[in-house]
């Protein structure tokens, strides 16, 4: 009876952690994504300066630099360090107009953290977003892990599809259409974002 007693507070106090770390991570995040759509929210503020709020605030939470590396190993460790400087440099702000493109349709939108888990095996927070919208609702489940007593988005989960996943695919196939170079991947880079900035800002 005594091991039992034992047993079911032990599990009481292992759900109690994990119930708090993944309450601590929502409340960083919800702190975060207001202040994005705060920004969206704010008429009098030129869509110029909008994005490089919304810029600041992802680069600061998201790891762009590992996720970059990782997106194009082969290529990043066979490039020059001025190559690839500029590359690190190009995918942060790439990162930042895709999701700065993905929020500009829900300004308005209400939301609400529905669920949250923390995974003890990968270390990871998973915390559910719903967003209501005219059409209807959409879930966004999202990725943050805690490194160095700071939280970072390392994933969105939009409609069971990966930003992660779908940007490592697009990247792939860019690589390879220029010989897994990465100066001229960075060329074509610079291209995109200008054309995705020139978008945001008009």
């Amino acid at each position: 009876m005594i091991n039992l007693i034992r047993f079911i507070v032990f599990i009481f106090i292992i759900t109690l952690s994990l119930s708090l770390k993944a309450s601590e991570a929502s409340n960083w995040l919800k702190q975060e994504v207001d202040k994005i759509l705060i920004a969206y929210q704010n008429p009098n503020l030129p869509n110029e300066n909008r994005f490089l709020l919304i810029e600041q605030t992802i680069n600061n939470n998201f790891p762009g630099k590992s996720i970059a590396i990782n997106i194009a190993k082969q290529s990043y460790k066979n490039a020059n360090d001025e190559t690839r400087s500029n590359y690190i440099n190009l995918f942060k702000r790439h990162l930042a107009l895709n999701i700065a493109s993905l929020m500009q349709g829900y300004s308005n939108q209400k939301y609400k953290l529905t669920d949250s888990r923390y995974d003890e095996k990968n270390k990871v927070n998973y915390i559910d977003m719903e967003i209501y919208l005219d059409t209807g609702e959409m879930i966004v489940t999202w990725r943050v892990l805690k490194h160095k007593e700071r939280y970072f988005v390392i994933d969105l989960i939009i409609s069971g599809i990966s930003l992660y996943e779908t940007k490592r695919s697009e990247f792939n196939s860019m690589l390879k259409n220029v010989d897994n170079d990465l100066a001229k991947l960075n060329e074509e880079l610079r291209k995109i974002n200008e054309s995705s900035y020139q978008k945001i800002i008009n």
